[in-house]
């Protein structure tokens, strides 16, 4: 991007610009795998694609036989011919067998078994050349992260601050409810970047401006009663707008206290609603016997934000008790796979079952929540729309959609080759919240 506020729309569609980012960019960034919830059980697997790389990520071997269940990741290909050994998630206690032509692999990746061994050269069987080859792997926030870059930076400092923020926030204790997932027909950065900005919620969200929420209302004196009502109301629309990004729980909460009195001072009156709904809601969780942060110790630090982006493709929304989640996976130049988690606290012993990796809805599927589908109308129609012959660029306002400067700066960083320790400043800028933020320097 020669002018910081000004994005070429090629990046979205020219498919020479996406193979860059597949060589380039996705092979050297941390990516969420999985949750830990789809391989709960020692032995247990899943799959992770983007573009043409797979990868087996495996939950290891219990105490009892001598394991750590530790996470461990590999390259999803027999190292005879190169078939991929797995599909989909299962369990593997008993290893993996090639359908191809039955080489067999244990849980940890060591080959252990050759057909025919004695008719193969000895030099196509070194040990080394025949194990299923690791890729990194590291585990935080609930989550498995894999990297195809034995030289990129640990995994906690590529996602901080969030991380940290995350960490206060104990969403590692966070379990998911349900899992969504749509083929979006637009590019990869096209989805991200709707989601990173509130300067469309007004216009795309209009459920979501409740004016009296913030003690305003034609300039009319503050009542303590209606801005109660409105805060509710608030929350009730994130809740069933979003299914489940303020959970309903919450929502009881809240609705439990309608009746409070409240100062008549707009700012205390204010003060005092939140504090005490952030003391319900810890309470009522606690009480439950689930793990849960205070929120007003949150506040006093000045860490109860709502909207975090982990470079590049991933998302945590927390809100209250709970948070939505989100995954971004590329599968054209103008097709993206966004997965949609809802993530609520449990009593320990009480936690669902692994929610089923969900099957993709189209864009305009009845079924999505009114937020969601409001966001996933408009992303088709803008993707179509940078094919207009007078379309040229973005115009990025340069103080509400700064953090779209700056993640697509970071993502030329690495289209350029940088060296890793002159990303890092970029990328860790792209996890700060909030996100309204200016056009920043990012050192690159």
């Amino acid at each position: 991007m020669d002018v910081p506020d000004r994005v070429p729309k090629e990046r979205y569609f020219d498919p020479d610009f996406f193979q860059m980012e597949a060589e380039l960019l996705w092979p050297r960034v941390w990516q969420m795998a999985c949750r830990l919830e789809e391989i709960p059980e020692p032995y247990d697997f899943v799959e992770y694609e983007l573009l043409d790389q797979s990868v087996i990520v495996v939950r290891g071997a219990p105490p009892g036989d001598g394991g750590d269940m530790g996470v461990r990741a590999f390259q999803n290909a027999c190292r005879h011919r190169g078939v991929r050994v797995v599909e989909g998630r299962g369990t593997c206690e008993r290893g993996f067998v090639c359908p191809f032509h039955g080489w067999c692999y244990g849980p940890d990746g060591t080959n252990s078994r050759i057909p025919r061994r004695k008719s193969f050269a000895a030099h196509n069987l070194q040990p080394d050349d025949i194990n299923l080859v690791p890729v990194r792997c590291e585990v935080w926030g609930g989550c498995a992260w894999i990297n195809l870059d034995d030289d990129a930076p640990p995994l906690r400092e590529c996602i901080e601050p969030a991380a940290s923020t995350l960490d206060a926030w104990m969403v590692e204790s966070l379990r998911a409810e349900w899992w969504l997932a749509c083929r979006l027909p637009v590019n990869w950065k096209l989805a991200v970047e709707a989601f990173v900005e509130s300067y469309h919620v007004v216009q795309a969200h209009p459920q979501l401006v409740i004016p009296t929420r913030y003690g305003m209302r034609d300039n009319a004196p503050f009542d303590p009663r209606a801005f109660i009502d409105a805060d509710i109301q608030y929350l009730r629309a994130m809740s069933e707008g979003m299914a489940g990004m303020v959970h309903a729980n919450d929502v009881r909460v809240a609705e439990s206290l309608r009746d409070m009195e409240l100062p008549a001072d707009p700012q205390l009156a204010m003060a005092t609603w939140n504090r005490t709904l952030n003391d319900a809601v810890t309470g009522w969780h606690r009480d439950r016997g689930a793990k849960m942060p205070s929120l007003n110790e949150l506040d006093a630090q000045g860490i109860n934000l709502e909207f975090f982006q982990l470079f590049p493709h991933y998302f945590v929304l927390p809100m209250y008790s709970s948070a939505s989640s989100y995954r971004f996976r590329p599968l054209g130049p103008e097709e993206t796979l966004m997965e949609i988690w809802s993530l609520t606290r449990y009593p320990e012993g009480e936690e669902p079952l692994t929610p089923p990796q969900p099957e993709a809805w189209e864009s305009d599927d009845p079924r999505w929540p009114p937020i969601p589908a409001q966001d996933f109308s408009n992303l088709p129609r803008q993707q179509r729309g940078l094919h207009a012959k007078g379309f040229e660029y973005m115009r990025l306002s340069s103080e509400l959609e700064g953090h779209i400067s700056n993640f697509e700066r970071t993502i030329d960083g690495f289209l350029a080759g940088l060296p890793h320790d002159k990303l890092l400043p970029a990328v860790q800028s792209v996890n700060v919240y909030p996100f309204d933020r200016p056009i920043l320097d990012i050192g690159l």
